[in-house]
């Protein structure tokens, strides 16, 4: 991990300065044409966010975002028809993804809060879908967030999150120095799991189960240059050879849980 003594207040200001996915897209930010090319390019890099998320299903079900960045998720959740919770850390962040429900014309409703202490603003309402992509592990105290979103679920709902892999491609590359946690230098603090450790995280929960993917391919020089040319090593590997690795080193472990 990164700086474990970093705090709340440092998180927050993290991602203040550069909301994540923010540089996704080169039209003015906050138009329709913006957020069509954020849309784009996230689930064009990352696909496997369709296959995990499953917007569809949640039509006319209540849904909790914890962590919901600038709304790429949460926009595709209110368009499948579910009743849309987001909650986000940082305000400017949140500006953005409410900016894009205006857009778009779509209902939701959304706090800006520290999600370990979901509690204190949230009230007491239960969901049927609590999700939470890539942010959990970014908390100082991840273990806090899972015991506040527990007080939200019913017998019936159902976790899903995803939280970046110990044993990965990324992480042994950010170990001998090569890379980095996020495309913003100086991530203040990233916790990584096996699935101990997700155990651990999720006690008192049933984990049902866990997936591994995604590996970012690209010339990360070319990438923000909006073109996609891959690493020769990443080029020269067949696709059914990549996916097999992503699914052994990727850096998302993509995790589905319920109460006991």
């Amino acid at each position: 991990m990164t700086n474990k003594l970093a705090t709340i207040d440092d998180v927050e200001n993290y991602w203040d300065d550069r909301p994540c996915n923010v540089r996704h897209g080169s039209a003015p930010v906050g138009t329709k044409e913006y957020f069509e090319q954020v849309e784009k390019r996230k689930f064009f890099v990352e696909p496997h966010i369709l296959r995990f998320t499953e917007f569809d299903r949640w039509r006319s079900k209540k849904v909790l975002e914890v962590g919901c960045g600038i709304g790429t998720a949460a926009v595709n959740f209110a368009r499948g028809g579910a009743s849309y919770t987001g909650v986000e850390l940082s305000k400017n962040s949140l500006d953005l993804a409410k900016t894009r429900f205006d857009v778009y014309g779509l209902k939701g409703t959304f706090y800006h809060g520290n999600a370990e202490q979901l509690s204190s603003f949230l009230g007491n309402e239960k969901f049927d879908l609590i999700y939470s992509f890539g942010v959990i592990h970014h908390s100082p105290n991840p273990k806090r967030i899972v015991e506040e979103i527990k007080s939200y679920m019913h017998s019936e709902s159902e976790l899903r999150i995803m939280l970046y892999a110990k044993n990965s491609w990324k992480k042994n590359m950010i170990d001998a120095g090569i890379d980095q946690y996020e495309a913003q230098s100086d991530c203040p603090i990233a916790y990584t799991y096996d699935e101990e450790g997700v155990e651990q995280l999720l006690s008192g929960m049933s984990v049902t189960d866990i997936q591994q993917d995604h590996i970012f391919p690209y010339k990360v020089s070319e990438y923000i240059k909006y073109k996609y040319e891959k690493e020769p090593w990443f080029e020269a590997m067949p696709t059914h050879i990549f996916r097999k690795l992503e699914k052994q080193l990727g850096w998302h472990l993509l995790i589905k849980a319920k109460l006991i």
